[in-house]
């Protein structure tokens, strides 16, 4: 029970403080990062399929998740600069939405893209991306919790 206690007091800390104006700012720095980042790999993988006269299933795939992505995660970008210009989060349902679809096309775009050149590199992504999920939280969570 006292553990429990505890766990729910550091989660409740933790909270307190990513809410802190600074906290608010260095999330709002971490998402632009993020929808920048996004972009500029959506573009870059793009660009091969540009010239090509027809696409294999994952090339159409990847296409496609990167034509719903780019125009999200430019708009994202936008409300962004408007969030860390006012220091606040938005708290637009659509812009929770936006958020999702976006974020998620764009790694169906970046994993189709890679299993278009070979499935095996379109796995590894996908592995390596649950793996670099893991190491995040597993450092975010050490970064933010008290030194004893």
């Amino acid at each position: 029970m006292a553990e429990a206690e505890r766990e729910k007091a550091e989660a409740e800390r933790v909270t307190a403080e990513a809410n802190t104006g600074e906290g608010r700012r260095e999330g709002l720095r971490q998402l632009g990062l993020i929808y920048g980042g996004l972009v500029g790999v959506a573009v870059l993988m793009l660009q091969p399929f540009l010239g090509a006269t027809s696409l294999d299933a994952s090339a159409t795939v990847s296409v496609i998740a990167f034509a719903v992505a780019i125009p999200l995660l430019a708009g994202l970008v936008m409300v962004n600069w408007q969030e860390a210009f006012r220091g606040r989060r938005s708290t637009s349902v659509s812009v929770t939405v936006a958020q999702s679809i976006a974020e998620a096309a764009a790694v169906t775009g970046i994993a189709a893209g890679f299993w278009h050149m070979t499935w095996v590199a379109g796995v590894t992504f996908l592995v390596a991306g649950l793996i670099a999920t893991v190491v995040h939280s597993a450092g975010w969570w050490r970064v933010e919790s008290p030194r004893e």
